[in-house]
């Protein structure tokens, strides 16, 4: 890894604020986005509630197994920022290092997605064989069947949210985000309920509609870049048949330990999800309104964590060591109280929370709602470690920091998380409980791993701050 020249001078509170306002400036429009599409998995769950707390339990097996496979490409797809944000640092106008960047971004969105397809085609023998409930597995696999085909557009998509973030002006993507908000409202209602002439197609209906989505979010950035004159000079599909080998190669090597980070974090709540549904649907049920609802707040410090990307790799390209601390300090700061503040909401009112999800006045959703009550308490004693884990993730890929923080995700969550919430759930008798504790200690040991690595960066980039 290339040495950072230090700064000059010891920042000033002057240099803070103003590194606060530029990483809010680019933060906020990544944090809506990020809401704008678990917005779309949010309604999709909302929805699925209101048929039926089966139909809500099925949804969740499918999302999850569907999220699982899904985050290990958007891993990929996810280092064509920290490789685009250092490119920039070194040259402002780097068109043609981002350009290429960029296409073999959306080369690597095609490779992965084939063997995506592949796999989720056979979700209702996987789901059989993990030994979920035969029904379930069914209606689950209906919905996987419609909702993989959203893969490959949502990655094209995510490739070009990350060229427009890289040269922080990422409210295009917000837009976009926020109209496919709308019509998956629309289409889930049409598609899930049988509204305005539609047929009735329950589940499945809510996977159609989320692929019509990820269709239209990838459409409208692909204008996007092609028509706005500050995007459009770097001609991104032009000559898109081209390879570039060994920046696809480089790619790789940077994504693949960022996928593994994603995966290893992203599994053990589909872990999570698929233990509960051995438990029983009222379970899984309540997992899936809670892990809803911490998505939501997750996605500020997610938001954050990309920005503090950016500014941090802008800042190593430019061999700038103080704005390296700066950017990265500020970005954590802002992601964890945020965090702080979640967590008593959560605690102060879950009902309220829990009330846009099922229906608080029927006799039936009662065992699920207490138990959905108890997993929002525990998702709050998570909050705080979450974010810090988050944005700490995004500070390491700024500066291409990605192969140690992918083993210290393996170790926290599937060493120590996983492990130990079986034991407390299955062992000791806590049920979805132990899960959730186990869940929370997981989360805690990768952010503190991942905070204590920044703190000793200066043995991976020598740098004084």
């Amino acid at each position: 890894m290339t040495a950072v020249v230090s700064g000059a001078g010891a920042p000033s509170v002057k240099s803070w604020l103003a590194e606060a306002r530029a990483t809010l400036a680019l933060a906020w429009p990544m944090i809506l986005t990020n809401l704008a599409q678990t917005a779309m998995t949010v309604t999709d769950v909302m929805m699925m509630g209101r048929l039926s707390p089966e139909a809500l339990a099925a949804g969740t097996l499918g999302h999850n197994l569907y999220f699982l496979l899904l985050i290990f490409g958007l891993g990929l797809m996810v280092a064509a920022s920290p490789m685009m944000a250092s490119a920039l640092g070194r040259k402002l106008h780097s068109l043609r290092e981002v350009r290429r960047t960029a296409r073999q971004g959306l080369w690597m969105a095609i490779a992965v997605s084939v063997p995506i397809w592949l796999i989720l085609w056979q979700a209702e023998t996987i789901l059989l064989a993990m030994g979920q409930d035969p029904a379930l597995a069914g209606i689950a696999a209906s919905y996987v069947r419609a909702l993989q085909w959203a893969v490959l557009p949502f990655y094209g998509y995510i490739v070009l949210r990350s060229f427009i973030s890289a040269l922080e002006r990422p409210r295009w993507a917000l837009a976009v985000a926020f109209f496919c908000v709308a019509f998956n409202v629309l289409a889930n209602w049409c598609l899930m309920f049988g509204n305005l002439g539609f047929p009735a197609l329950g589940v499945p209906g809510s996977g159609i509609a989320t692929t019509l989505c990820s269709l239209l979010m990838f459409f409208g950035l692909t204008a996007v870049v092609s028509l706005d004159r500050n995007f459009r000079r770097y001609r991104l599909f032009g000559r898109f048949w081209r390879p570039d080998w060994p920046r696809f190669i480089a790619l790789l090597k940077l994504g693949l330990p960022i996928a593994g980070i994603l995966t290893f974090e992203v599994s053990i709540f589909n872990a999570a999800a698929f233990l509960m549904g051995l438990i029983g649907p009222v379970a899984l049920a309540a997992h899936g309104i809670a892990i809803q609802i911490a998505s939501v707040s997750f996605m500020v410090p997610m938001g954050l964590g990309q920005a503090a990307t950016v500014r941090v790799g802008r800042a190593f390209g430019a061999r700038d060591g103080t704005a390296v601390t700066r950017a990265g300090w500020t970005a954590f700061v802002m992601g964890v109280s945020f965090m702080a503040a979640m967590a008593l909401l959560m605690l102060l009112a879950p009902r309220l929370l829990i009330g846009g999800f099922i229906n608080l006045e029927a006799p039936g959703n009662q065992a699920v709602i207490k138990m959905a009550i108890t997993f929002l308490a525990l998702a709050a004693l998570f909050q705080i470690a979450d974010g810090a884990q988050a944005v700490a993730s995004g500070m390491l890929r700024g500066l291409h920091d990605t192969t140690v923080p992918m083993i210290y995700a393996a170790i926290g969550y599937w060493g120590i998380g996983l492990p130990l919430g079986v034991v407390l759930a299955f062992q000791f008798g806590y049920g979805g409980v132990g899960i959730w504790l186990g869940l929370f200690i997981g989360l805690a040991s990768v952010a503190v791993l991942l905070i204590s690595r920044w703190l000793g960066r200066n043995r991976l980039v020598p740098f004084s701050a």
